[in-house]
């Protein structure tokens, strides 16, 4: 595995492919049939209201709800194992004895799950890995685990990468093997289309064949597929300054033309976070630091609002790691001493990318899952879940 080159092997509790099991809550299984689940939520201080989702430390991979229409104030999410807390839609999606990483999830600031796709173990699926939302609300891409000896037990892995159509809950597997269980991968797919019948080929699936996917491959490196245009991976260059530093988490822009991404060094405390064209010959730009920010930023996704673009990101004290594993209902964090959510504007011409205006803060705590398309909510994750409701 390529991460294990990144020293000791607990610095692979906090890389967000979330293969691990950190601090899991552990209680004993005395769950009452029907027992419904209340979901903590408050008021902060610098306004809007903070929302747990699962709370328990059982969450990893969240990803903001695109459709706001029809899974709106909710969050992606891969679960560990246990119990977890929310309200189940259905005798299917059990809470107790939950095996970890056994279901895709979305539930909203009720507590409610609105939307989940369980692991088929018929079809050999061990587990998911790596949700995230697709720039187009009806898609969610994410990686699936198989044992390749074919045995019930899971531990020798490989993986493959699918989309799953949430209107109907198939699948369509772009690889079905050999993937990297690192790969955090992403899918844009043209606004507005729609599937139809056929979905033995991308456009049947998808209903376009405009669908761009982009993941990190296994030796290190961004790979993008353009499916119009020959479906072949090329290689993003890396900037020349990282050149032994992970990348992560590559998200494409809404008009498929960018990605923006990680770049961790090998603690895990030092990170940078870039904006490139999806082009073989394009170089990195990267999202520097400057006055007022308390670090270099990290987790960047993309937020478009009235015609402008924007970067959403995250933001830890120095010596810190990555992830937030705060409490952040603890008002000891809402100084900012555990980080915090900030965005500036982005300005594309052609192929190249700059940033205008100054740095804008949303949140005085760290949430790393993205801002919903409508601008009312920020995500987070690992291992506590939340949703942030902007006033």
């Amino acid at each position: 595995m390529r991460y294990l080159k990144f020293a000791t092997l607990s610095l692979l509790f906090t890389l967000s492919a979330c293969l691990y099991e950190p601090e899991q809550f552990v209680e004993p299984e005395t769950e009452n049939p029907g027992e419904t689940f209340s979901i903590r939520k408050e008021n902060v201080p610098w306004g809007g209201r903070l929302f747990a989702i699962n709370q328990g430390k059982q969450i990893c991979n969240p990803s903001v709800s695109q459709d706001t229409v029809n899974y709106p104030a909710s969050m992606l999410w891969l679960n560990f194992g246990g119990k977890l807390y929310v309200n189940p839609p259905d005798s299917v999606y059990t809470t107790s004895k939950v095996i970890q990483h056994d279901r895709l999830s979305v539930s909203d600031t009720t507590g409610a799950v609105l939307w989940y796709l369980m692991r088929d173990t018929k079809a050999g699926d061990c587990q998911f890995q790596d949700p995230e939302w697709s720039t187009h609300p009806n898609y969610i891409v994410a990686l699936r685990a198989f044992d390749v000896d074919g045995k019930a037990n899971c531990e020798n892995l490989n993986y493959g990468l699918f989309a799953v159509r949430m209107s109907d809950k198939k699948k369509f597997f772009f690889y079905d093997k050999d993937m990297s269980e690192f790969a955090t991968p992403h899918l844009w797919v043209e606004p507005g289309a729609e599937s139809s019948a056929k979905d033995s080929t991308v456009e049947g699936f998808f209903g376009t064949k405009q669908v761009r996917l982009v993941y990190v491959s296994a030796d290190n490196k961004i790979l993008f597929v353009d499916y119009a245009n020959g479906g072949v991976p090329k290689t993003l260059k890396k900037a020349s300054d990282i050149k032994d530093w992970m990348l992560d988490s590559p998200l494409i822009s809404p008009d498929g033309k960018f990605v923006t991404y990680n770049a961790l060094n090998s603690s895990m405390t030092g990170w940078k976070s870039y904006v490139q064209a999806l082009s073989d010959n394009s170089t990195p730009v990267e999202i520097e630091k400057v006055d007022k920010m308390i670090s270099e930023p990290v987790q960047p996704h993309w937020f478009s609002s009235r015609g402008k673009l924007y970067i959403v990101w995250t933001e830890f004290p120095q010596g810190s790691q990555f992830v937030n594993k705060s409490d952040l209902f603890s008002s000891s964090v809402h100084d900012g001493s555990a980080g915090r959510t900030a965005m500036r504007e982005v300005s594309i011409e052609g192929n190249s990318v700059s940033l205008k205006g100054s740095v804008t803060e949303l949140a005085p705590i760290p949430l790393i899952g993205g801002r919903s398309p409508d601008g009312r909510f920020v995500a987070s994750g690992t291992n506590n879940g939340y949703l942030l409701q902007i006033p």
